[in-house]
């Protein structure tokens, strides 16, 4: 471990993380950290699916046969619990926390099956390694798609439930009793026939020589004691009080800052740079120039900053600089006429439309959108002729270590990730590009140097939330009910770039999610899709991805139906609902304590959505005030299925952030282009929800049985057709291109001027 990583770590708090390089984490190197902190029982936990249940995978949990410790290549974990001989256990967890409370609701799960406290956990991040941490959900080690407690659900209380069983063998070995007399509590074991009780701690080496389990005997949910219960989160302490440590807090001895100026050309590239200006700021170094930037190095980031403020660049614009909303908007136009591949056809579409008593055409449109996270990007980064490393808060470590890979040129084992808590992700720090820049900048320097985003880097070299062209139909019987259903979505397709092998047949999953998967009942349905990428623009996922799209066109959508078959729009989804009985059941539950059916006062309006994503269920209504074209958000009221809850303090915080992620969104979120350039640039003009603008939020959980579901992203994507249909309530007017707020404001402004 380098004398950097050793100053970086001096003071942190206990549940801080402890990193191992990247290739160099393996079943003994992990069983020799086990032997420092005073020997103990290891447990790895798989989380390939197909693993479950596989009593092959479950005996080799604890080594081979039970008299023997693990051996390299027995099998492969993707995390591991260890309790050391104090009682201590450790989780060593492949997601990352960046705000989602993921660092508190797995620990509950392992804490609930091998009955210790919740405070006598402690999370570690897990290091890159694509074997070992790869969540089958997503097809890799990354943290996104609301996957976090899916993934975990199972294999974290197996694994739980696996050592509670080894240490009351081991504890009923010790005295000589039948397993079943004993049972486990409070990280003890208790024999209540003789009054007899020992730790954990003083069993592991004892357990660990025994068998594992075949089966082992989850609890009953009516048993839980933890899982299900309002828990605080166990980060919140060292965040409030500072100690918590993210990407941009890295200081290291020696290290320099790079306040980075991009190309504000897509595409373009550096041509030359005046910078007899910039080396006379006081506690500037050096300048380095790479492909598309430069980086002014300075002793401190207010010295690079004022540096790169007094360069004077040339750049070479290239094609980029043609590019246009008018051009990208009027290519999404032209491919929307076009047939796309097919994603989802049921029945005869055309049959349908001919039949049917009325045709309803609508097109929709939402517009590049930034991620604007709390944590502008940055990266640390020493670079080094025979070795890297790299300090980051990152949705990808395996990623980021191929990215050093690439640019070093050094082996994969010579690379080092530590990484950070994340100041919000969204789907940003799903890429690497801005650590594949530090990492050139940091080849040109022998020191460690931190490359930073000023705010206005980071909204205008984002990578966008793709601009979508909808054209959607539905044909209508007599009843208003839909007999034809066509749906045809234009736009970027993220995961030909991301996923490649995800892209099959010409449709992208995550462009057509919701869209081709509604819990509507629709006879006769044609789901189609368009790839049609936006010059030289770079999109990537955004909180909620396909669904925060597919959602808004086809909630705000059903409600033109509703409307034109002169119905009340709940009356509307629940006629179509009668085989989803999730989603009519939180219709119902968000409609009762919205208090839906009477009538709204003059100005104001109330709007519903029902939404089935990431394996969870959501219905919100909102009701809004439109003045003057200012939208203001009153009150949003949600109910959520989201199967088993672990943790409903965690998910009553996500939904919360969602709406709020969601409303702006829906209100002021546009990333617009002219000649190749974004056109935003801080929070002045690309607009985020103030404190004093918040609504009234009622979330409403559901009781369930089923496994749980997502909810780091639902309730940004559920949220924004509620509030558009409300403002339809509230107006009369149907807003079908986002954001509305801009085209409320305009209508006004038109109107006034007439």
């Amino acid at each position: 471990m380098s004398q950097g990583l050793l100053d970086a770590q001096n003071g942190m708090p206990q549940r801080k993380p402890q990193h191992t390089p990247s290739g160099q984490f393996s079943r003994r190197t992990f069983l020799k950290l086990g032997a420092a902190a005073g020997g103990g029982l290891l447990l790895g936990i798989s989380f390939s699916a197909g693993a479950q249940g596989d009593s092959q995978t479950r005996k080799s949990i604890v080594g081979g046969d039970g008299n023997e410790a693990p051996q390299d290549g027995v099998f492969e974990p993707n995390a591991f619990v260890q309790i050391d001989r104090s009682g201590k256990v450790t989780l060593i967890v492949p997601k990352v926390e960046m705000g989602q409370g993921v660092y508190t609701s797995i620990p509950m799960l392992i804490a609930e099956e091998l009955e210790v406290p919740l405070d006598s956990v402690t999370i570690d991040h897990a290091p890159p390694n694509a074997q070992l941490f790869s969540d089958p959900l997503l097809g890799g080690q990354l943290t996104g798609g609301s996957t976090s407690i899916r993934f975990a659900w199972q294999p974290m209380r197996e694994a739980g439930a696996a050592a509670r069983t080894v240490l009351i063998q081991a504890a009923a070995q010790q005295w000589q009793v039948d397993p079943a007399s004993c049972h486990a509590r409070a990280g003890e074991v208790l024999h209540d026939a003789s009054g007899r009780r020992i730790a954990y701690g003083q069993l592991v080496d004892a357990a660990a020589h025994l068998p594992v389990p075949q089966k082992v005997a989850l609890k009953d949910p009516k048993d839980f004691t933890l899982v299900g219960k309002p828990t605080r989160r166990l980060d919140s302490p060292e965040k409030v009080d500072g100690s918590a440590l993210f990407g941009l807090d890295v200081r290291l001895p020696g290290m320099v800052y790079a306040a980075i100026v991009n190309c504000p050309v897509f595409g373009g590239t550096l041509a030359k740079v005046d910078d007899t200006r910039a080396l006379q700021v006081p506690g500037v170094t050096q300048i380095v120039k790479i492909d598309n930037a430069v980086a002014v190095i300075g002793a401190h980031t207010w010295a690079a900053k004022r540096g790169a403020a007094a360069l004077v660049v040339e750049w070479n614009e290239g094609a980029g600089a043609s590019v246009s909303m008018q051009q990208i908007v009027a290519d999404l136009a032209s491919a929307s006429q076009r047939e796309g591949a097919v994603a989802r056809k049921d029945g005869d579409v055309q049959q349908g439309f001919g039949t049917a008593k009325t045709r309803i055409d609508a097109v929709y449109q939402q517009p590049f959108l930034a991620h604007a996270t709390m944590e502008p990007i940055n990266c640390t980064v020493h670079v080094q002729p025979d070795g890297c490393e790299i300090w980051v808060g990152t949705q990808v470590p395996t990623r980021a270590v191929d990215a050093a890979v690439a640019v070093t040129g050094l082996k994969p084992e010579q690379i080092t990730l530590h990484n950070h808590l994340l100041g919000g992700g969204f789907g940003r720090r799903l890429e690497v590009d801005a650590i594949t820049q530090a990492l050139k900048i940091g080849k040109q320097l022998n020191v460690p140097v931190k490359v930073f985003y000023t705010r206005e880097e980071d909204i205008q070299h984002d990578m966008y939330r793709p601009y979508y062209y909808d054209r959607i139909s539905a044909g209508l019987d007599a009843n208003g009910k839909p007999v034809a259903w066509q749906h045809r979505i234009s736009g970027s397709s993220i995961m030909a770039r991301f996923a490649p092998p995800a892209f099959q047949h010409g449709v992208d999953p995550d462009a057509v999610e919701v869209a081709a998967d509604l819990p509507y009942d629709l006879p006769n349905q044609l789901i189609e899709y368009v790839r049609e990428e936006p010059h030289a623009v770079p999109t990537a996922f955004w909180r909620g991805v396909g669904p925060t799209r597919g959602t808004f066109v086809v909630e705000s959508f059903v409600d033109e139906l509703a409307v034109a078959a002169k119905t009340d729009p709940v009356t509307y989804r629940r006629n179509l609902l009668g085989k989803s009985p999730r989603a009519l059941g939180v219709l119902d539950v968000a409609t009762r304590a919205a208090n839906w059916g009477p009538p709204m006062p003059k100005g104001q309006g109330r709007g519903v959505s029902v939404m089935h994503a990431f394996g969870s269920f959501l219905s919100m209504v909102a009701d809004v005030t439109v003045d003057d074209g200012e939208v203001r958000v009153n009150r949003v009221v949600c109910a959520v299925d989201c199967g088993m809850a672990v943790n409903p303090e965690t998910i009553e915080a996500q939904i919360q952030g969602g709406i709020v992620f969601g409303i702006t969104a829906a209100l002021w979120g546009e990333i617009t282009i002219e000649r190749g350039r974004v056109t935003q640039t801080n929070f002045t003009d690309y607009r985020i929800m103030r404190i004093d603008q918040m609504p009234v939020i009622e979330v409403h959980m559901v009781k369930s049985t089923e496994a749980p579901g997502g909810i780091g992203e639902p309730g940004t994507s559920a949220v924004i057709p509620a509030v558009a249909n409300a403002i339809y309530a509230a107006t009369g007017k149907r807003l079908r291109h986002l954001p509305v707020g801009r085209q409320l404001v305009n209508a006004s402004a038109s109107a006034q001027s007439a």
